[in-house]
């Protein structure tokens, strides 16, 4: 897929409480449909980041912004911006934090179980280590997530179990 720039507002889902930026039918349409594909997302030409789709009315769809992004791009509620999307080809479609990556080297058996999880989970797992920004918090959480993972019956894994200290 070529990359698909068009312009789009920001609004926000009461119900959620959560900005998002509106992705037209016919782009959606282009992507393949809603939950296909993992996407970069690059807003303003100034910031870059991953995403992927969740379902509107009307067969159009939305990217989460946060607060953190709107306030880089220096934009608001109801504001236009332009929107470039292209396929994310990266293993997982998010970052993947040194720490847990280490670990996986290490850990066979660990990234063999993480391998046989929903790609749903294993991107929650990976965003639950790489958010925090203290390298040393980042290991304790992948570390206490691997180890509960391989500890939980295989099929059976809900992400309250790994992160439960033991």
């Amino acid at each position: 897929m070529k990359p698909i720039a068009f312009k789009t507002h920001i609004d926000i889902l009461k119900y959620l409480k959560t900005s998002y930026l509106e992705i037209p039918e016919d782009v959606v349409k282009k992507i393949g449909g809603i939950g296909k594909q993992r996407l970069i997302c690059e807003v303003n030409k100034s910031i870059t980041f991953q995403c992927g789709l969740m379902a509107l009315q009307e067969g159009k769809a939305y990217i989460s912004i946060n607060a953190k992004r709107m306030k880089e791009l220096k934009v608001g509620l109801g504001d236009t911006v332009q929107v470039v999307l292209t396929i994310d080809d990266s293993e997982y479609g998010v970052e993947v934090a040194e720490e847990i990556a280490e670990i996986f080297k290490q850990d066979i058996e660990a990234k063999d179980r993480f391998d046989k999880l929903k790609p749903g989970m294993q991107r929650y797992i990976l965003n639950y280590v790489t958010t925090v920004k203290s390298p040393q918090l980042r290991l304790e959480r992948a570390f206490l997530v691997l180890t509960n993972l391989k500890q939980v019956p295989e099929g059976k894994e809900q992400f309250r179990d790994l992160i439960k200290a033991n």
